[in-house]
């Protein structure tokens, strides 16, 4: 799966690779490690307003949701099952991509996993890069606050991220960059499910 992700990079180099600005550049803090369960907000380009840069909360909440609990359990979203499942298959037509420059995975090192190597992965020929992601618009009962959420979509694992995700043998879906306009434009979710992937370097930390 994947529940930690990097973004370290300055405001003008993310939007100097997507040609977009930031629409709250105030809001945003480049961190070195994003933890999922944190639930906090991240750069994200989407489908309705693919020009600029916008702020969602990691967790997607169905806008059917009473309060806010399930986000949970959908940080990450498996491609091969999203359309099936009523957390996600009314956001799988909201399509965004998840800004990042690094996620992390633990390779157990032994059956039970008490023993771990954590590794940071990063993408061979894209400094920053994109998760695939899906996204839902919230209206929280009590506040009325309106809370917009991504879950990041996650395929069978390729050769490398089985050696190192050996538990759960599971990895993000990382666009390359050429397909980024094809993901948030609806082209057909199966198309990325692996053996789509990208060229990934792991680096033992």
């Amino acid at each position: 799966m994947c529940y930690r992700t990097k973004l370290n990079s300055r405001i003008k180099e993310i939007e100097k690779t997507f040609n977009a600005p930031f629409i709250e550049p105030e809001a945003y803090t480049p961190q070195e490690e994003i933890n999922a369960f944190d639930f906090s907000t991240t750069p994200v380009i989407t489908d309705v307003n693919p020009g600029e840069i916008e702020l969602f909360h990691w967790g997607l909440i169905p806008h059917w949701a009473k309060d806010d609990k399930i986000r949970k359990m959908t940080l990450n979203a498996k491609i091969e099952t999203a359309e099936k499942k009523p957390a996600f298959r009314n956001a799988v037509t909201n399509r965004c991509l998840i800004i990042a420059d690094g996620y992390y995975e633990w390779q157990w090192l032994d059956p039970k996993g008490k023993s771990k190597q954590k590794h940071l992965l990063e993408v061979q020929d894209q400094e920053i890069f994109t998760f695939a992601g899906i996204y839902s618009s919230w209206r929280n009962p009590d506040t009325d606050e309106l809370i917009n959420s991504y879950s990041i979509l996650t395929t069978e694992a390729n050769e490398l991220m089985s050696e190192i995700h050996n538990n759960k043998k599971r990895m993000p879906v990382i666009l390359h960059k050429q397909d980024q306009a094809k993901w948030i434009s609806g082209t057909e979710i199966s198309r990325f499910s692996f053996p789509y992937e990208v060229p990934l370097k792991a680096t033992k930390i």
